[in-house]
This record gives C-alpha cells, sequence and structure tokens, in this order.
C-alpha cells in the first residue's frame, strides 16, 4: 500500500468525526445563543414583575400571577406583554423611537414581536457589562429592520484613541485588526468623536477614510453617533448598510440616536472596571484633585460639569484655582470660585472660542493644547482679547484648565490695548507697495465695522468723511503722500450705521534708503467728547459773555436811574430852628443795587416831611418800586394827612398799583412852630432819639410791612422835642451783620451814636465811617436836630 493510500484512509476515518464535532459545536452554539435569549427574556419580565409590583403594593409571587393573567387576557405571551408594561412605564427615548421601529419592520414581522425585541435589547444592555452581547443583541433585535448589516461599538480613550468593545457582522479576523486606533487617526469613528455629533458617509470608498470592514463593505454607507451622558462621550456606535441608506432626516436619525445611547451605559462600566487603582467617592477624588491643581506650577483651575434636567451639559462650575492663577480682568481667584464659567467669561462662548474646546475636551477626553490662544474677556463691558498659553484635559469628571498670560512683553501689548481702548484709538499701518492695509480691533470699532471687514486704505478716507472735510483731508493726504512729510487732520466720520464721529487722524511715512515711500503707519482716535466740550464751551462762553454785557448795562442803567432820584448828597433843609441831613452810601457790589430811598422835604403847610424806606430785592425792579413810592408818598403828605394815614394809603399803592413790591418805611411829619413829630412804622427798624445827653431807640409800634396784605392800619405816635435833640433814621444797610442778631447790631449803632459828638454832618459821617455792616447793601441815613431860633 502507498503512503497516498494510506494518507486517504485516514482522511475518510477523520471525516465523520469532524462532521460530527462541527455538529457539536453548532448544537452548543445555539444553546449558548437560547440560554442568552432565555436570560434577556428573563430579566425583561422580572423588570415587569417589578412594576407591577410598585404599581399594585403587591408581592413578587402577585405580580407574577398578575403578569400571567393579564397576558392571557390580552392574548399575548408573558414576554410581548411584559415589553408592554416597561415600555409604557418607561417613557424614555426608547419608548418614543419604537412606532417608528415598527413602521419600519417588515410585513411578516408582528408589532409584539419588534417591541419584545427592543426592550430584550434594552435589559440585555442593562443586565450585562458584556459589550459585545450588546453589539450583536443592537444589530439582531433593532438594526435588521433598518436594513443594517453590521455595527460596531467603540471605546473612547482620555487621549481620544479608539478601542473596539463589541461588534456585530463583521469577521473575526477583522474585529481582530481593528481592535484598537491611536488618537489622532482619521476614522468615521474619530470624526463623530471630534464632531460630538451623527456624521453620515453615504459611501467609505468617497470618504477616503479607512474603517473596520473597509475591504469588504467599501460601497455602503454608514453613520457613526458619539453616545455618553451629560456630555461627556465614553464612545461610538458605528453602523454600516451593505449600499446607500434611505435617510429620512430627523426620524432616523432619532432612531440611531436611541440606540446609541443603549451602549452608554456598558461602555462607561468598561471604562471604570479599566481603572486599576482602588475605587474612592467623588468628594474623596475632588480633595486630591484640588491638591494637584495647588502643586502645579503654572496657574490653573479646575472645572465640574453642570448638567440640567435632561441630563444634558449646560456649563462648567469653577471648582478652585491655584495661587498662581491670574484672572485676565484682573478679579481675585476667591471672587470666582463657586461661579459658572459663563457667569465669569461671557464671552467665551463665542463660536469655537473656550468654552467650546471645553466641551470638546470633556466629551472627547482628547487634551488641548494652545501656546497662543487668543481669548476674548470684558473690561467695564468693553470686549477685549488676551493672548495666553492654554492646556485643557479631562481628569476623571473634571475639566483641569491651564491658563497663562503671556510673559511681559505680551501684557504690554495688553496694557497698550487698554490705552488704546480708554483714549478710544485706532492704529493702522498701509504698504503702498503692495497695498495690504492692516487694522488693529479698536479701528474696527471706531469705524462701526465688523473685526472681518476689509480695512480701508486711506485713498477712500474721504468716502466716510462730510462732503465738506474732503479739502481738509485732500491736503492730509498731499502733505503725506506726495511732500512725505507727518500730517494730521480732523474730519467727521459717517457710519455706515447712521453714527456720527469726530476723528482726529496722525500719520507718517516710512521710505527706504533711495527716499521711496514704502509704508505708512499711523492713528485715529475718537475727539467727538472733546470736541463737542469745546463747542458747550464756546456756546457757554458767548452766552456768559452777553449775559455779562447785559448784567452791566442793567446795573448802569440801575445807578443811572438811583443817582438821578437820589443824588449821593443834597443841600441840607432851609427851615428855621432844625438842622438836617442827608446820607446815601450806594451798594459797594453793582449786583446789590437795591431800593433804598430816603426824602426830607418842606411841604406846603410848612411842615417836614421826613422818611426812610427798603424795598425787598435788588436790581432796576427794586429801584424802580423805590421810584413809585417815594413819589407817591411825597404826593399823598401834600393832602395834609397825618403820617398813619400816609403809610395806610401807600400800602394800597404797593398792593395794587405796583409789581408785588414789598418794602418797609418810616413816616414822620414834624411841625417846627411847636416842635411835635408824628411818625408811623411800616416793619421798619426803629428810629433813634438822643435827648438830653441820653441815647435810646423809640418804641416799636404797631405796623406791617408795605405791600403784605391789602388792607393794614398803622399806629401814630407823638413825639415832643427840644433844642440839641437828635433824631436818626435809617435803613439796614447800615447796621446788618451776618453773624450779629439785629437786636445787637441796634444796640451797637446806639452806642455810636452816643459816643461821637460834632455837628450833625460829623456825626453821620462818623456813622458811616464806624459801622461794621458786612452786607454790601445800600444805605440811607437822614437825621434832623432841634437847635434854638435866634
Amino acid at each position: 500500500m502507498s503512503v497516498d493510500d494510506t494518507a486517504r484512509g485516514h482522511s475518510a476515518d477523520l471525516a465523520p468525526n469532524v462532521a460530527r464535532l462541527a455538529a457539536t459545536v453548532t448544537r452548543l452554539r445555539g444553546e449558548v445563543d437560547h440560554a442568552h435569549a432565555v436570560a434577556d427574556g428573563r430579566a425583561l419580565i422580572e423588570l415587569a414583575k417589578g412594576v407591577l409590583m410598585e404599581r399594585l403594593r403587591c408581592g413578587p409571587g402577585d405580580a407574577a400571577r398578575q403578569l400571567a393573567a393579564l397576558a392571557e387576557r390580552a392574548g399575548m405571551t408573558r414576554l410581548e406583554f411584559a415589553a408592554d408594561i416597561v415600555g409604557e412605564a418607561a417613557k424614555d427615548r426608547l419608548s418614543e423611537v419604537a412606532a417608528e421601529f415598527l413602521a419600519r419592520a417588515d410585513d411578516h414581522e408582528d408589532e409584539g414581536s419588534v417591541a419584545v425585541r427592543l426592550r430584550t435589547a434594552e435589559s440585555g444592555a442593562l443586565a450585562t457589562g458584556d459589550t459585545q452581547r450588546v453589539a450583536e443583541a443592537i444589530l439582531e433585535h433593532a438594526l435588521h429592520p433598518l436594513g443594517a448589516t453590521a455595527v460596531a461599538v467603540w471605546l473612547a480613550g482620555p487621549d481620544g484613541s479608539l478601542t473596539l468593545a463589541g461588534s456585530a457582522g463583521f469577521s473575526a479576523e477583522e474585529a481582530a485588526r481593528w481592535c484598537y486606533v491611536p488618537p489622532g487617526v482619521p476614522t468615521p469613528a474619530h470624526s463623530a468623536l471630534v464632531e460630538r455629533d451623527l456624521v453620515w458617509l453615504p459611501a467609505l470608498r468617497d470618504s477616503g477614510l479607512p474603517s473596520i470592514g473597509q475591504h469588504t463593505m467599501a460601497d455602503g454607507g454608514r453613520a457613526t453617533i458619539p453616545t455618553g451622558t451629560g456630555g461627556r462621550i465614553v464612545g461610538v456606535v458605528e453602523i454600516c448598510w451593505p449600499d446607500k441608506p434611505a435617510l429620512e432626516s430627523d426620524r432616523l436619525r432619532r432612531q440611531l440616536e436611541a440606540l446609541a445611547e443603549l451602549c452608554a451605559h456598558t461602555l462607561d462600566n468598561s471604562t471604570e472596571s479599566a481603572v486599576s487603582s482602588p475605587v474612592r467617592s467623588a468628594p474623596q477624588l475632588l480633595g486630591e484633585l484640588v491638591d494637584l491643581v495647588d502643586r502645579l506650577p503654572d496657574p490653573a483651575l479646575l472645572l465640574c460639569p453642570c448638567v440640567d434636567e435632561a441630563d444634558r451639559l449646560d456649563d462648567f462650575r469653577i471648582h478652585h484655582v491655584n495661587s498662581r492663577f491670574a484672572d485676565p480682568a484682573g478679579r481675585p481667584g476667591s471672587r470666582i470660585v463657586g461661579s459658572r464659567l459663563l457667569e465669569v467669561y461671557p464671552l467665551t462662548a463665542e463660536e469655537n472660542g473656550l468654552l467650546d474646546t471645553i466641551h470638546r475636551v470633556y466629551a472627547t477626553g482628547e487634551p488641548f493644547q494652545d501656546r497662543n490662544m487668543m481669548l476674548t474677556t470684558s473690561v467695564d463691558q468693553v470686549p477685549l482679547p488676551v493672548l495666553a498659553d492654554v492646556t485643557i484635559n479631562r481628569i476623571a469628571d473634571t475639566v483641569l484648565v491651564g491658563l497663562r498670560l503671556q510673559d511681559d512683553a505680551a501684557k504690554l501689548t495688553m496694557l497698550l490695548q487698554h490705552a488704546q481702548r480708554l483714549g478710544r484709538i485706532g492704529g493702522f499701518e498701509e504698504n503702498v507697495v503692495s497695498g495690504a492695509v492692516l487694522w488693529n480691533s479698536e479701528l474696527f470699532s471706531l469705524y462701526g465695522l465688523p473685526p472681518t471687514a476689509a480695512p480701508l486704505p486711506l485713498a477712500r478716507l474721504a468716502d466716510y468723511a462730510h462732503p465738506d472735510d474732503s479739502h481738509s483731508i485732500g491736503r492730509f493726504l498731499r502733505t503725506l503722500l506726495h511732500h512725505r512729510r507727518s500730517a494730521s487732520t480732523a474730519f467727521r466720520l459717517q457710519r455706515s450705521d447712521g453714527v456720527s464721529r469726530y476723528i482726529r487722524v496722525v500719520a507718517e511715512p516710512v521710505v527706504d534708503s533711495r527716499n521711496e515711500l514704502i509704508t505708512i503707519r499711523g492713528a485715529y482716535q475718537d475727539v467727538s467728547a472733546q470736541h463737542w466740550a469745546e463747542v458747550a464751551l464756546a456756546a457757554t462762553h458767548d452766552r456768559l459773555a452777553e449775559t455779562e454785557q447785559q448784567a452791566i448795562e442793567h446795573n448802569r442803567l440801575t445807578l443811572q436811574l438811583q443817582h438821578a432820584i437820589m443824588p449821593p448828597a443834597r443841600a441840607p433843609l432851609d427851615v428855621p430852628g432844625l438842622r438836617a441831613a442827608v446820607r446815601y452810601r450806594p451798594a459797594e457790589k453793582e449786583n446789590l443795587v437795591g431800593g433804598d430811598w430816603y426824602d426830607a422835604v418842606t411841604l406846603p403847610s410848612g411842615e417836614v416831611l421826613l422818611c426812610v424806606g427798603d424795598i425787598a430785592g435788588h436790581g432796576i425792579e427794586a429801584a424802580t418800586g423805590m421810584v413809585n413810592l417815594r413819589n407817591a408818598l411825597r404826593g399823598l403828605a401834600a393832602t395834609g394827612a397825618g403820617p398813619a394815614q400816609l403809610l395806610t394809603w401807600l400800602n394800597v399803592v404797593a398792593y395794587n398799583l405796583t409789581n408785588q413790591v414789598t418794602a418797609t418805611a418810616i413816616a414822620a411829619l414834624y411841625h417846627p412852630s411847636s416842635r411835635t413829630l408824628r411818625w408811623a412804622r411800616a416793619g421798619h427798624l426803629p428810629p433813634i432819639l438822643r435827648q438830653q445827653g441820653h441815647t435810646t431807640t423809640l418804641p416799636l409800634i404797631q405796623g406791617t410791612l408795605l405791600g403784605a396784605l391789602p388792607d393794614a392800619t398803622y399806629d401814630e405816635e407823638r413825639l415832643q422835642l427840644d433844642d440839641g435833640d437828635v433824631l436818626l433814621l435809617y435803613t439796614d444797610g447800615l447796621i446788618e451783620r451776618r453773624d450779629r442778631p439785629v437786636q445787637d447790631s441796634i444796640s451797637h449803632l446806639v452806642e455810636l451814636v452816643d459816643t461821637h459828638s460834632g455837628n450833625l454832618e460829623q456825626q453821620l459821617d462818623a456813622l458811616l465811617t464806624f459801622s461794621t455792616a458786612d452786607t454790601d447793601d445800600d444805605t440811607c441815613v437822614v437825621a434832623i436836630e432841634v437847635v434854638s431860633v435866634p
């Protein structure tokens, strides 16, 4: 027998054994699958029994009997009825998409079977930590009705790597080849991880991205969906179709996202089991992270996620900052700890800004570093760009952010930006050779343009200026471009938003070694506030000059009127047995020119009228009021009436026939033959009498001031005078002081009258000289002295 014949004999003997072995493996695999299905079904039934126990307040036995009775009454199996109970109780995302799965299922699939499959897949996912079984359950129970043929579940690593945690529909060799994808390798799953959203690929071949099953399913469509909770992505589910799937926008998206959520539980358990260190509580871990942050040599802050009621990531809370952390807005670190990131730095929410980057790192776990990241902070509600070295890492369920502002040169740049912002100065540089124009951010703000707008060259300066300023702008450009000398000008900027600003532009030319103009550097400054202040100041100066001139004319007219009626000096009365003297001292300040008056005149009856008065107020109104009352009293005195009657009539004049004039006055009539003095008072200071070497004031008789009441009566007193008696009438300008009561001033005047001697003229001069009044008001004094007739 040959060797070949011997081999053929052995093969014939082995063939039946191999067949029996393969049949045994197939049988055992079926039994295992059946056991898994029974276990999944049993888990679903146990969930339904738990729901009935909670709602019926019964024990496990009663719940089992109720489940069997209700299922029989409904004409359903216990598993089908259990799926309905769980779906009704959960009201979760899987319940929402269940009806859509039913609508897409094949006609031969009954509704109960599909519902059982969905809930069975869910119960299996929750009951086991085996992601491989979850992938198989999802493909069998949910994805086949959608036309999908394969699914891969990727576990995302903290460094952005991807590990194949489970797959179905792919060969074992293909799964082994794609067990691990290093960080940064562009794959469909990595795209979903970076985008943090569902990614559609109509055909894998057209995308140019490698992935699991790329050789056998290159023409098929794919969908990659990130999965996780609370904004933290723990993995990616990749679903494959044999050809381009019929995408139905949001409907299919919701179905796939709901299925991806089934994988989040086991993936999260896989992540936790991969940690070899002992389990620590959240407060303990946070305490260790705080210690770590404090020991870091660089400025850093620790963020904790904030999720809303729907378990969606809403914001981050600043849990801790170390002592080296420098807030870009200048606030102490203790002031921002405990606050939400968007509350402290609202401008980080700008598109592709710091907040988006933190969200991406927290979701994917992929670290981030940028040594020249432009951040935007807010100072006095004004956006301010800041250059910083930023590193972001996810540690457990927190985010560690390193934030170092640039060195001293960058700080000086920031200080310059502050100065430009406060001074509203915008810098520019224009290359006259290439035409390139460079503006800083403040200049865009001055022109009311967005930062993305194209900077304007100097040649178009007149297009944005008021037409009346075109000549000054032309001279500015000629001096700068043709004469190549530094120049400046001011113009009215008319912005596109309708705002007009006054701008001053200063520029200088930059020439090369051949004296050829190559660059123009300069700055714009908003001088609107200064311009309007100068305009307002000029207008105020003009108004003040006009008002001052009017006041000068007003006072000059008042003085002329006052002096025309009452000259400062008058000739004494020529009355036998009586000496009279008068003094008038005008106010030292022109704005205090008032309505004080005096009069001493002989009446047709032979009596002498003596009076002084003081109009309330100053200026030409007071002077004209004084004229009215003085002339009225002279006319009334010619009737022969007594002093009390004269003041009664004068009150009627002041109340009815003048422009609301009020005044005080004393009116007296002296009869030379009988040496009798009758007098009446209208709110005025009392006269002073020196008689027989004793000086005193006359009593304050009844009498209200003139013009205060429509009907007023006045008392009258009679006084008998003898040789040598002196009577003094005066206004308050002689005695009034700001720091002394009026009564004390009157007492001081009585002392002056009592201590000074000489003739009547000398005595009045002494009173004016030694008067302590400090109000600079008008002063009128009338004095008479009774003498013997020769």
